[in-house]
This record gives structure tokens, sequence and C-alpha cells, in this order.
């Protein structure tokens, strides 16, 4: 009986932890896990598992790795705030893989991504046809978002396309638009703007500048 209640305790104070740690790590729906995110999750829950079964082991020797786990990933969850790099090694970044209604396949064999794949995610979002898609941009979390042709406009839809983050120019985003960085800085001396490293936030879109900067209130 002893026993039966030592489970019972380990498994709902487990319980009781695992959903606070999830809580102080943040708020992030399960299609838009990170695989930095997956693992620890898969981690977090093994060890809960194995603390539940081996019930005669210290219960903070149990606990521990899953403290560190969190201590980890709310590190690297700061870290990737400041920089943009950290983002794309822990998260990845997205992939055009249908740019202005055509179909770029390298991207697609970059990301070992197949035909199969493309229409199984456009059949989901109710897409039948390819050729009425603008754009399909893969995210990091493996979706895919899509963006229709609008019917009966001359002008294409168009996406925003960032040009400056955290202070860094995205200079993959300027080859998509065709431009460069003498452009986008000769863009953004017109307007004022002559310090990128001040720019948290620039995009382009619809022939349209957004610009952020840094701590502006």
């Amino acid at each position: 009986m002893e026993e039966y209640l030592i489970v019972i305790f380990r498994t709902l104070f487990l319980y009781g932890l695992i959903i606070s740690i999830y809580r102080i790590m943040g708020k992030r729906e399960i299609g838009e896990l990170s695989i930095l995110d997956l693992v620890i999750s898969i981690m977090i829950a093994e060890l809960a598992v194995v603390a539940i079964e081996k019930s005669e082991e210290s219960l903070f020797r149990s606990v521990l790795p899953m403290l560190i786990l969190m201590i980890v990933q709310i590190i690297l969850a700061f870290w990737s705030l400041k920089s943009k790099k950290l983002r794309d090694v822990i998260d990845g970044s997205p992939t055009i893989i249908i740019n202005k209604g055509k179909i770029d396949e390298n991207a697609m064999k970059k990301q070992r991504y197949n035909f199969d794949d493309l229409l199984l995610q456009l059949r989901e979002k109710n897409i039948a046809r390819i050729s009425d898609v603008e754009y399909a941009i893969l995210e990091s979390s493996g979706s895919l978002s899509v963006f229709e042709k609008t019917p009966g406009e001359n002008e294409p839809t168009e996406i925003t396309v960032p040009l400056i983050m955290d202070g860094n120019i995205q200079h993959e985003n300027l080859t998509v638009i065709s431009k460069n960085e003498v452009w986008l800085r000769e863009e953004l001396r017109k307007r004022g703007y002559t310090r990128i490293e001040k720019i948290s936030f620039c995009s382009f879109e619809n022939q349209q500048f957004y610009i952020d900067i840094k701590d502006e209130k």
C-alpha cells in the first residue's frame, strides 16, 4: 500500500512540476515547437516516466535533470532574442518554396522537401491547385504558410520581406527581391536612417518600407 501511495504522490508532484516548467519556459503551440523545444520536451517526458517508475530513487535526483533542461532552454531562448544567427541555428529559418507562383526546386532540395509533402500540405489548407498559390513558405516549425493569388487584381500579392533584423542586414532576403546592400542603405538614408545597427526591424512590402528603431518609445 505504501508503495502505491509513493507512486501516486510522485505522479501528482511531477505532473505539477512539468506544468510549472512549461509555463516558465513560455507558451508555444505544439505545431510551432522548434527542434530544441521538441528535444527538451521529449527528454523531460522520459525523465518523468523514469522518476515515477523508479520510486526507490531520490525524488530530488530525478527532478534535477528536468530543472537543468529548463535552465538550458531559458538561457538559449534569451540568447536567441539577441542573436538572429543563434535563432537560425536553434530554430532554423523559413524557406520560400513557391515564389510569385514559381516553385523553387533548389529550396525544396535543401530542405529535403518533396512534391508529395507540398501537395499534402496544400490539400490540408483546402488548396487544390498549385497554380492558385502566389507564395508558399516552409516555416521553421515544418508548417506551410500559403498566400493565394488574388483574382481580379493587376498587382500580385506580396509578402513581407525582412531586410534588417536586430541591426543586421538580411542579404539573402535582398537577393529574393533582386536588390543589394547599396540600394538598401541608400533608401534608408533618404528616409533619415543612417545607422543600420539602430534598426530593430525593417521590412519591404508592396514597395513600402516598415522600419522600427530599437527601444524607440
